[in-house]
């Protein structure tokens, strides 16, 4: 007998899935990736894919305990940012 194959679940995902695991709009991300502001993504051909790793990290940037928790980071909104 063979032992059942492993399901490995995607690496990376196109920028629609992206969006969901993220819970935002296909179109936000878009817009952080213009701006500088989203989670790191690569470029496969013509393709833009998230590896979850990086979106997952991009995400633990704006964790709080509480209101007044400054955290460690700043996930900023998706426009241009003034430094």
């Amino acid at each position: 007998m063979h032992p059942a194959p492993v399901f490995i679940g995607p690496r990376y995902l196109k920028t629609p899935d992206a969006a969901v695991h993220l819970g935002l709009s296909a179109r936000t991300l878009e817009k952080h990736r213009c701006f500088g502001t989203g989670p790191i993504y690569r470029k496969l051909g013509g393709r833009i894919v998230y590896a979850i790793d990086d979106l997952d990290a991009w995400a633990e940037i704006g964790r709080r305990r509480s209101t007044s928790d400054p955290g460690t980071g700043t996930v900023h909104p998706a426009r241009p940012v003034r430094r």
